[in-house]
C-alpha cells in the first residue's frame, strides 16, 4: 500500500469546495511516539514548495527538551515517521475524530484544519497554529474564532496543488480542442471513424489569459507556454511575473484582457471580491468562441450566466472540475450541454500532490518546533 493514501485521500476531501462535513476521517485513533535521533537517518531536506509571503512565527522556539503537540489526519507509519524526523520536539497525535481531539483541546499547539472548529478553538487555550490542507481557505472565513484571533496563525497549501491541477486543466482542455470525447464513444463502439465531431485546433498561437497568477495559476501559465501560446495573466500584486507570461494585469484589469483571450482559465481563490466575478458582463467581454476553464471555486462563476453563454455560442466550451453547486445535482443543465466537461472537483488528485504536501506539512513542523516563520501563511482578512 502506497504509504502517501491516507493523506491523499485527506487532500482530496480538502481541496473541495463545500464545508467540510461533521463526520470525522474514517480511522481511529493513534498517537505516534517521537522516533530516537539516529545518525543513520539525517533529516530529510524540506522540499518547501510554499511561500514566505505573510511569513510569521506562531511561537518562540520551546525550550531544549519541552514537548509540544500537533493533532494529524490519519497517518501511516512512514508519513509519521517522516514528520518526526523534521521536528523531534513534537507529539504528533495521528487519526483523532472531531469529539476526541474536542476533549483533548487544551493539549494542542497546532492542529490540521479539519479539527478547528468554533468549539475547538474555544477550548484549545495552547493552539497557535492551524495548517489546512487545502489551498482555498475560504471555508474557513466564517469560522470567527479562528479568523479574528491574533494568537492562532493559519496557513494553507497553496503551490502544493499546482502541477496535478494544471495538468487536468489542460487534459481537460485538449479533450475539448482534440475532439476526444467524441473518439472516445467511437472506441467503445468499435468505429474508425475520422471525421469527428467538429473541426478539431491546435493550441499553438492561441492566446491563454490566466486569471490569478498564483501558484495553481502560474503552473498553467508554464504548461500553456509549453504548448506555444501567448500567455497573459492577471494577479492582485505588483510582483513581476514569470519570463513565459507575456503581459501581467492588475486584477481590476481582468475585463479589459478577456477580448485578447482563446482560453480562459480561472485559478482565483474564492472572496467575497471574486464570488460572482464571472457573469453576464465577463462573458459578455470574452472573444466568441473562447473557452473558459474552472479549477478554482465554483462560487466564482454565474452558472445561470454560463449556461446562457454556451447556449448562445459565446463560449466554444467549457472545462469545470468545480461547480455552483457542488456537487452538481444528477438533472442539472450543465450535466447535458453538449460544449460542457465535468469531473467532479478532483484536479488535485496525484502522487505528486500527496508528496508537496508531506514535505511542506514536514517543513512547517520544523519550523513551528524550532520557532521560525512559518510558510504558506494566510492573510486571514484578505481571505488567502
Amino acid at each position: 500500500m502506497n504509504p502517501l493514501r491516507s493523506l491523499s485521500s485527506f487532500l482530496l476531501l480538502a481541496g473541495g469546495c463545500a464545508a467540510p462535513a461533521a463526520t470525522a476521517p474514517a480511522a481511529s485513533a493513534a498517537e505516534a511516539a517521537p522516533a530516537p535521533p539516529s545518525a543513520a537517518a539525517p533529516q530529510e531536506p524540506a522540499a518547501e514548495p510554499g511561500s514566505l509571503r505573510h511569513a510569521r512565527a506562531a511561537l518562540p522556539a520551546p525550550p531544549a527538551g519541552e514537548r509540544w503537540t500537533y493533532f494529524a489526519s490519519p497517518m501511516e507509519a512512514a508519513e509519521l515517521a517522516a514528520l518526526e524526523r523534521a521536528a523531534p520536539g513534537a507529539r504528533i497525535v495521528s487519526g483523532l475524530t472531531r469529539e476526541e481531539a474536542l476533549a483533548r483541546a487544551a493539549e494542542a499547539h497546532g492542529v490540521e484544519g479539519y479539527y478547528a472548529t468554533p468549539e475547538f478553538l474555544a477550548r484549545a487555550s495552547n493552539l497557535a497554529w492551524v495548517q489546512a490542507m487545502s489551498a482555498g481557505v475560504d471555508r474557513y472565513l466564517g469560522n470567527a474564532a479562528l479568523i479574528e484571533s491574533e494568537r492562532v496563525v493559519l496557513c494553507n497549501m497553496q503551490g502544493v496543488h499546482g502541477p496535478a491541477i494544471a495538468d487536468h486543466a489542460f487534459g481537460m482542455l485538449l479533450a475539448l480542442t482534440r475532439d476526444l470525447r467524441f473518439y472516445a464513444r467511437e472506441q467503445e463502439a468499435g468505429r474508425w471513424s475520422r471525421e469527428g465531431a467538429g473541426r478539431a485546433s491546435a493550441l499553438q498561437g492561441k492566446t491563454l489569459l490566466v486569471a490569478g497568477l498564483g501558484g495553481i495559476g502560474t503552473e498553467i501559465a508554464r504548461r500553456g507556454a509549453g504548448f506555444g501560446m501567448r500567455v497573459i495573466a492577471t494577479r492582485r500584486s505588483d510582483a513581476p511575473g514569470p519570463d513565459f507570461v507575456e503581459r501581467l494585469g492588475r486584477s481590476e484589469e481582468l475585463l479589459g484582457m478577456l477580448p485578447e483571450a482563446d482560453v480562459v482559465a480561472i485559478a482565483l481563490p474564492l472572496t467575497p471580491e471574486t464570488q460572482g466575478l464571472f457573469g453576464a458582463a465577463a462573458f459578455a467581454a470574452m472573444k466568441p468562441g473562447a473557452i473558459l476553464i474552472n479549477v478554482a471555486r465554483g462560487k466564482i462563476v454565474d452558472t445561470d450566466a454560463l449556461l446562457d453563454a454556451l447556449r448562445s455560442g459565446r463560449l466554444a466550451g467549457v472545462c469545470l472540475d468545480v461547480t455552483d453547486p457542488e456537487p452538481l445535482p444528477p438533472d442539472h443543465p450543465l450535466w447535458r450541454e453538449p460544449g460542457a466537461l465535468i469531473t467532479p472537483h478532483v484536479a488535485s488528485d496525484a502522487e505528486l500532490t500527496d508528496e508537496r504536501a508531506l514535505a511542506l506539512l514536514r517543513e512547517n513542523l520544523r519550523r513551528f518546533g524550532a520557532g521560525e516563520p512559518l510558510l504558506n501563511v494566510v492573510d486571514k482578512r484578505a481571505g488567502y
